[in-house]
């Protein structure tokens, strides 16, 4: 039997939680899980001494361009502005993915932990990769191996944590 609360009706399953209740939920375990994927990039960037992305930032340029927003500054103040901006993109995507995946498991959908690491990677890979690639920020067709293997590792990381956070939020 549903249960009525103030933020909606929810099925079976749900133990009497508020959609806020999941949501915040959600939000900290995509905040666990976007500083999972901030660690496992940071240790590549250390291991093999690479360049860290310049994607998130070159996104945020291609947005307010086609947005007509400007991002004041000149110089190194306005890239250090985009690059900041960037990272925070980086933050509100890992947060709002956390989020909807505790709305998905609110609403009953709750595959094994295997499945659910992998439908996340999958989600998020394509969540934060495809507006870049339709901005023409990055091509994936073009990536190599090792651009692969540094994109998708931490995105894996990312999506394990997520799912291991919202389970440790379902034992008693």
């Amino acid at each position: 039997m549903a249960k009525k609360t103030a933020a909606g009706t929810f099925g079976k399953g749900t133990r009497g939680i508020s959609m806020l209740g999941w949501a915040l939920r959600g939000a900290a375990a995509g905040a666990a899980g976007t500083t999972a994927l901030d660690t496992v990039s940071y240790l590549d960037i250390a291991i093999r001494g690479r360049p860290a992305s310049s994607t998130p930032e070159r996104t945020v340029e291609k947005l307010a361009d086609r947005s007509h927003v400007r991002v004041p500054g000149e110089g190194q103040i306005r890239q250090n502005r985009l690059q900041g901006l960037g990272a925070l993109t980086g933050y509100a995507a890992g947060i709002g993915i956390g989020v909807l995946v505790a709305l998905v498991r609110a609403a009953g959908f709750r595959p094994s932990p295997l499945a659910s690491t992998a439908l996340v990677t999958g989600g998020v890979l394509v969540a934060t990769n495809g507006p870049m690639t339709v901005l023409g920020v990055t091509d994936p067709r073009t990536w190599s191996a090792a651009d692969w293997v540094s994109d998708v590792v931490p995105h894996l990381a990312y999506a394990w944590v997520v799912q291991a956070t919202m389970d440790a939020f379902d034992r008693p």
